[in-house]
This record gives C-alpha cells, sequence and structure tokens, in this order.
C-alpha cells in the first residue's frame, strides 16, 4: 500500500510514533509531545517545533500559547525561540527529588528494622498532609502497615510532627488554621499551644514521638530529612505497638532514627540546619 495512503491511527500526530493507547485525550497528549520535543532541543522555533511534531503551525501556535499561560513553555521575542518553562522544572525537580531520597532511604529502613525489630517508614509533606511513600515492615505478627500512598494527619503522626517542628512560627499558625487539630485518640494534642510545645521539644531533641496520638496502642518514633537548602523535605520513623516500645526505650530509639535520617540526608546531599525553625 502506497504511504501517502496508509490512513494514520487515529490519536497519534504525524511523524511521531508513540505506543499511548487510542484512548489518550488528542489535546492533552499533543500538548505533551510539544513539550516532550522542546526539551529535547532546548529551544525551537514555532516552524521547527511544527514540522518536528507534524502538526499546523497554528494548531502548535495555540497548545504552546495553553502552556505558556501556565508555565509549562515560555517564549522568547527576542529570538522566536520557544523553551521548557518554570513549572515544568518544579514538577520534574520534586519527582527526581522524592525518587532520590525514597532510593536513598531504601537500604537505610531496612537497617532500622534490623537495629529496632519494628517497622522502619519515610513519608514526605503533600497538601498540609502526610504521605507514606516507602516502608520495611518488621516481621512480628502484630505491627504498623501504612501502603505506599496512606495519608495521615500530621499533628498526629510521628513524621508529620518532624516536619511540622521545622515550620516557623507564622507557617505553623497558617497550617493548623488550614488543617485544622482533629482528635483522634484521648491522646491526640488538639489544642494550639500544646502543639506548638511539644514541636519545641521536638526539635530540641531533633526527633518527635506519635504517643498513641493517631491509633491506641501504637507508638512511633520519627525525625526529618533535609535537602541541599536545609529544608526538611521527608521523614524517617520506627512505629509498633506500645508494648513493643515503651516510654523506656523512646530515647534510644530516638537517636536511632534520627541517625537514620541523617545518614538519608547525606546520601542524597543534604544539609542539616545549625539552627532549624
Amino acid at each position: 500500500m502506497d504511504e501517502q495512503n496508509t490512513p494514520r491511527r487515529r490519536g497519534r500526530p504525524r511523524g511521531r510514533a508513540t505506543n499511548k493507547p487510542v484512548a489518550n485525550v488528542k489535546a492533552l497528549e499533543r500538548a505533551l509531545l510539544l513539550m516532550g520535543i522542546v526539551a529535547e532541543a532546548d529551544s525551537l522555533s514555532l516552524t521547527d517545533l511544527s514540522h518536528r511534531a507534524g502538526m499546523s503551525a497554528s494548531t502548535v501556535h495555540r497548545l504552546a500559547v495553553t502552556l505558556q499561560n501556565f508555565g509549562y513553555l515560555e517564549f522568547r521575542a527576542d529570538s522566536q525561540q520557544w523553551s521548557i518553562g518554570i513549572e515544568a522544572f518544579r514538577i520534574g525537580g520534586s519527582f527526581a527529588r522524592r525518587i532520590k531520597v525514597v532510593d536513598a532511604g531504601r537500604p537505610v529502613l531496612h537497617d532500622l528494622m534490623a537495629q529496632t525489630g519494628e517497622t522502619a517508614n519515610m513519608a514526605i509533606a503533600a497538601d498540609g498532609d502526610v504521605v507514606f511513600v516507602s516502608q520495611v515492615e518488621t516481621h512480628e505478627p502484630i505491627r504498623a502497615f501504612h501502603r505506599p500512598g496512606t495519608r495521615a494527619h500530621m499533628h498526629a503522626s510521628g513524621i508529620g510532627k518532624a516536619l511540622l517542628a521545622e515550620l516557623d512560627a507564622a507557617s505553623l499558625d497558617n497550617w493548623m488554621r488550614d488543617k485544622g487539630l482533629a482528635a483522634y485518640t484521648e491522646n491526640t494534642i488538639c489544642e494550639p499551644q500544646a502543639l506548638r510545645q511539644e514541636l519545641d521539644r521536638t526539635r530540641a531533641r531533633g526527633w518527635a514521638v506519635d504517643n498513641e496520638e493517631r491509633t491506641l496502642g501504637m507508638r512511633c518514633v520519627a525525625a526529618p530529612i533535609y535537602n541541599s537548602y536545609g529544608e526538611a523535605v521527608a521523614g524517617i520513623s520506627v512505629s509498633g505497638p506500645t508494648v513493643r516500645i515503651p516510654h523506656r526505650v523512646l530515647n534510644e530509639y530516638g537517636i536511632l532514627v534520627r541517625q537514620a535520617a541523617e545518614l538519608v540526608t547525606e546520601s542524597i546531599g543534604g544539609l542539616i540546619p545549625d539552627n532549624p525553625q
């Protein structure tokens, strides 16, 4: 069959092979295609971008302007060139940092579980909550379990409190106003001043405690992980039943968890601040 008469598969821009299913949203597929082409070339004129994408210049211009309006592409009037925008960089950077932390933390979680005999966790902050991204479970029959992607309220979480302790006063006040201090158990800290005092203690010793504040009978010890700017970007913890994590071992576990967090910080090129907020 003559190539010119060969029907194109629907949803696939001419001249650009893809394995994406035909059910893709066509406009979104084309917009993502443009971003990929620009990223590979660093910068392109409208004519070159249209040629590489196999789309008309008018279609490319509409898509590019839309992406520009949302910060995913930038247009330089002096050179008439399109390049990747700051929003694309921000999202890509977020993904890279997260993967770097998770990969770097995995062996540390295994070691922490072996040292304590309890489940070791890693979580990040997202939209004012804690989101668990990695876990190494204990071999004990009764154990804490946080499926990756599980969200938890920060003030009732060990890692959450470790991260809240890094906020300045104004940011903490804004967080409390936006998220509130819901009660989960009789131990949950629900009063703002009491939480501030708890976070002061957390900051001073370098590790946080969830003392049956989310679930009765379960305790957690956590510490923050820092990026290269000295910002807390994740946390690491051990969690388990109170019968296996009594008060007398909290200081020992706190030191172990803090050291584990420092190892991850070091492995990602992070910087532990001299005077964290």
